[in-house]
């Protein structure tokens, strides 16, 4: 956390193939771990008829700016695992099989123009730009998986 740093921070929770499923905007002198929260109430639970069931998210990777007591308890009342780097004790080497995933999610958002740099004045303009991207990438991907 800089608290001198201008400009924003882009939030995305992402599933396991790396597809944008929240996204968020927040200053950048605000620390990570404060989207963690609304990003994880923001996924909706699907209900499948079929089955009676719910599907919910079941396990959290993160780096180790979400290594905070209250988080991992959060997430534990929540029935959701972690995986979180401890501070101190882990190295984040070993997140890296899965944490490429949100890297390469990161960098598909980053490559549209409007995103990277921010051009938009207003916070709710780049989200909007921000959710628009996601959405692409969801198409694109629904498109490579039925051809």
């Amino acid at each position: 956390m800089d608290r001198g740093k201008p400009g924003s921070k882009m939030h995305v929770l992402s599933d396991a193939n790396g597809l944008p499923l929240v996204v968020a905007v927040s200053a950048a002198n605000v620390h990570d771990s404060e989207g963690l929260k609304p990003m994880i109430a923001g996924i909706q639970t699907q209900h499948d008829p079929h089955r009676g069931c719910h599907f919910k998210p079941r396990r959290l990777h993160a780096d180790k700016a979400y290594d905070i007591p209250h988080l991992r308890k959060w997430l534990w009342g929540k029935h959701i695992g972690v995986r979180i780097a401890r501070k101190g004790i882990e190295s984040s080497e070993r997140l890296g099989r899965r944490r490429w995933v949100i890297e390469r999610t990161i960098s598909w958002l980053s490559g549209y123009r409007r995103l990277n740099p921010r051009y938009e004045r207003h916070p709710r303009n780049y989200l909007a730009f921000l959710g628009l991207a996601a959405a692409l990438c969801c198409y694109k991907r629904l498109l490579k998986l039925t051809m």
